[in-house]
């Protein structure tokens, strides 16, 4: 069942690697796009697909404007956001039920 849940997020492809920002109303529907890599893309190209942080809203404006404030970031300040919440860079798509992206060689 789709849910409507403002959300913006951060993907990367491995610590402190190549980052991908989004914003979704559907999270569940679009974790599982970038995992499988159903839509070509920069996501598909560099192969990111950990969720690493996550934030939802009640009002969709502001999560468009948050997630068009946080791309516009240097990306030491989304590694800060990143570790201030997930020091690990653990796979928070884990949480969700998804199961473990395999790494490619």
């Amino acid at each position: 069942m789709r849910t409507f849940e403002p959300t913006v997020y951060l993907l990367a492809n491995r610590y402190r690697g190549a980052l991908y920002t989004g914003m979704t109303t559907d999270p569940l529907g679009r974790f599982y796009q970038h995992r499988n890599k159903v839509v070509p893309g920069y996501t598909e190209r560099r192969n990111i697909g950990l969720l690493v942080w996550l934030e939802r809203h009640d009002d969709i404006e502001f999560a468009i404007r948050r997630e068009k404030t946080v791309k516009r970031w240097p990306r030491r300040w989304k590694f800060n956001l990143i570790e201030a919440e997930n020091p690990d860079w653990r796979d928070l798509a884990l949480d969700f039920g998804f199961d473990p992206l395999v790494k490619k060689n």
